[in-house]
C-alpha cells in the first residue's frame, strides 16, 4: 500500500511540475517531462514486481521469480489481466508447496479472468491436466489436454502434450485408484522358491 501512495504523490508531483514548466514557458523542458510523467501514470497499470518476474521466468530462475512474485501483497486491486497472471505464476511456480487443490483452484481462477496469451492458456490448462490425472479425473484430463492442443498456436507444448496424453493411456481410472486403496495398494506376491 505504501508503494502505491507513493506512485500516487510522484504522478501528482510530476504532473504539477509538467503544467509549471509549460506555464512559465519552458517548453522544451515540459515535452521532455511529459515523458517521465508518462512513465509515473503507466506504472499504475503495470506492476514492476510482475514484469521483473516475468522476466526472470524468461530467464529461467524460478526463484527470484517467485520472491518477485510474493512481493505483490494484494493482487485483487489489480487489473484483471495483471491478477490473472499472479494467480498463474503462483500456480504453476508453486504447485508443490500448494498443493493439488490449492494450485487447480488458483489456475481456474486464472483462467477465468483470463490470460492475454494464448500459450499461457495452453500451459496453464495442460498443468491443470496433469492435476486432474494425478487426483484420478482422467476424462477432465483428456478434455483438458485438447484444448491445450487447440490453443498451442506454434507447436511450443506439443511434445509436452503428446507425453501427457500417452501417460493418460496407461493411468488408471478413477475406480481402479480406488479399488487400489481399499485393497491396500498392491500386494507382493512372496517369491517361489
Amino acid at each position: 500500500m505504501t508503494g502505491f501512495i507513493i506512485r500516487i504523490t510522484l504522478a501528482l508531483a510530476s504532473l504539477s511540475f509538467n503544467v509549471w514548466l509549460f506555464a512559465t514557458g519552458h517548453w522544451g523542458w515540459g515535452i521532455t517531462f511529459l515523458f517521465v510523467t508518462a512513465l509515473i501514470i503507466l506504472s499504475f497499470f503495470r506492476n514492476e514486481n510482475m514484469v521483473l518476474a516475468l522476466n526472470q521466468m524468461r530467464v529461467g530462475n524460478t526463484d527470484k521469480a517467485k520472491k518477485y512474485i510474493d512481493r505483490i501483497t494484494h493482487p485483487q486491486f489489480m487489473p484483471r489481466k495483471q491478477h490473472a497472471y499472479i494467480l498463474y505464476l503462483k500456480a504453476v511456480m508453486g504447485s508443490q508447496e500448494l498443493g493439488f487443490a490449492k494450485s487447480e483452484q488458483l489456475l481456474r481462477q486464472a483462467l477465468e479472468l483470463g490470460l492475454r496469451q494464448p500459450e499461457d492458456n495452453a500451459v496453464a490448462r495442460m498443468h491443470l491436466a496433469g492435476i486432474c490425472a494425478q487426483t484420478g479425473r482422467k476424462n477432465e484430463a483428456i478434455s483438458l489436454l485438447s484444448e491445450a492442443k487447440k490453443m498451442d498456436k506454434n507447436g511450443m507444448l506439443k511434445d509436452q502434450i503428446k507425453m501427457m496424453q500417452q501417460q493418460l493411456q496407461m493411468a488408471p481410472s478413477k475406480n481402479q485408484m480406488r479399488m487400489a486403496q481399499m485393497m491396500g495398494g498392491r500386494k507382493k506376491m512372496p517369491k517361489m522358491r
